[in-house]
């Protein structure tokens, strides 16, 4: 790489200077390639561990882009939870036995397992001291994670949320479908970030002058949310008479999605999904979204201030996404003969899938 940059350069100066100044270029090329190499060489390599909750996706994708682009010696330690709590002791051991420089932790069960809820900051259990970055985080408050988003009260600790406010939903919703009055949830009593979105309906319910359906999947003898019970819920806020279900912040139902969304549309219900893939790659009708590539190019620029700058996580506040796309599938609308109106074709991307 650095013999392919020298030469660049050496043309470069050939270029602008000629032949005959090229043997004293080339020296100097020479002589500032050899200085970086030694400086690069005795710069500390920096070390980031992340761990997901299951598997490296888009945002993941983003954050390596990042890294690559404005951090390129930066070593990234990658470790699959696989949507197994039990794993997540061993992965803050091994982040601390390495030595890491930063822990980035994806979702609100990863995070509260790594850096644990606010109340028990000063607990030895979880981590207090390595700079830590959470991302895909909803709801970093209501989950117990931070103090606020402006200041988190926990001095290694800071992230990104992505969370598209509740009431934007809704609104996306009516604007779609005048007549829509209830809201269907099925959600899974077992993943906060589930439970804290059937608790923010609720609350919000009555503001936006809608009726909240929620329906809680039935648990196995584990304690584990049952897929083949998410068919049987779609079926009874059909017979509540549900306008329109509402896929609220759940790994597990974003993990069923194509049983998810295509129970729905055997049962006539329309699909507003946080998660776009719900709609390129399901049978979600609509979904209003912010892209998780970006979302992980976010928690890279936070990761830059820290390693790069030498701010203090702590000091910063939490990063929030600030556009977010509107995307409908046609090929569920003709199938629920739902289309989108002009105005909403002015605005939204569409996809046929």
């Amino acid at each position: 790489m650095a013999t392919a940059w020298t030469a660049s350069i050496a043309q470069r100066v050939k270029r602008r200077w000629g032949p005959a100044r090229l043997c004293c270029a080339g020296l100097l090329v020479y002589l500032v390639v050899m200085s970086g190499q030694a400086m690069a060489a005795e710069a500390p390599v920096k070390r980031i561990y992340a761990v997901y909750w299951r598997g490296c996706e888009e945002s993941c994708l983003g954050y390596q882009d990042y890294l690559a682009a404005n951090l390129p010696g930066a070593e990234l330690i990658i470790r699959n939870a696989d949507r197994n709590k039990e794993r997540l002791p061993g992965f803050l051991a091994e982040a601390r036995s390495l030595g890491v420089d930063l822990i980035l932790s994806w979702g609100t069960t990863v995070t509260l397992g790594l850096a644990g809820p606010f109340s028990e900051r000063h607990d030895p259990r979880y981590n207090q001291d390595i700079p830590q970055i959470f991302t895909i985080v909803a709801d970093p408050v209501g989950a117990g994670i931070i103090q606020s988003l402006e200041h988190t009260g926990r001095r290694n600790l800071t992230g990104t949320t992505n969370r598209v406010p509740e009431s934007v939903n809704i609104n996306a919703m009516r604007t779609y479908l005048p007549s829509f009055r209830r809201l269907g949830l099925i959600y899974n009593s077992n993943e906060p970030n589930s439970v804290l979105k059937r608790d923010e309906l609720e609350r919000l319910a009555p503001q936006m002058d809608i009726e909240l359906i929620a329906l809680a999947l039935e648990l196995d003898g584990q304690g584990m949310p049952k897929a083949s019970d998410i068919p049987v819920k779609m079926a009874q806020l059909k017979q509540q008479s549900a306008d329109f279900v509402y896929l609220g912040s759940s790994s597990f139902l974003n993990a069923q999605s194509t049983l998810f969304t295509s129970s729905a549309v055997e049962h006539g219900l329309p699909v507003l999904s946080p998660y776009e893939s719900l709609v390129s790659e399901a049978d979600a009708l609509m979904s209003v979204s912010a892209r998780y590539y970006q979302v992980g190019w976010l928690a890279g620029q936070l990761t830059g201030q820290i390693l790069k700058e030498g701010k203090v996580p702590g000091a910063l506040p939490v990063a929030r996404m600030t556009e977010f796309a509107y995307v409908v599938n046609m090929a569920v609308a003709r199938k629920l003969r739902l289309f989108p109106s002009v105005d909403i074709l002015r605005f939204a991307e569409t996809v046929n899938n």
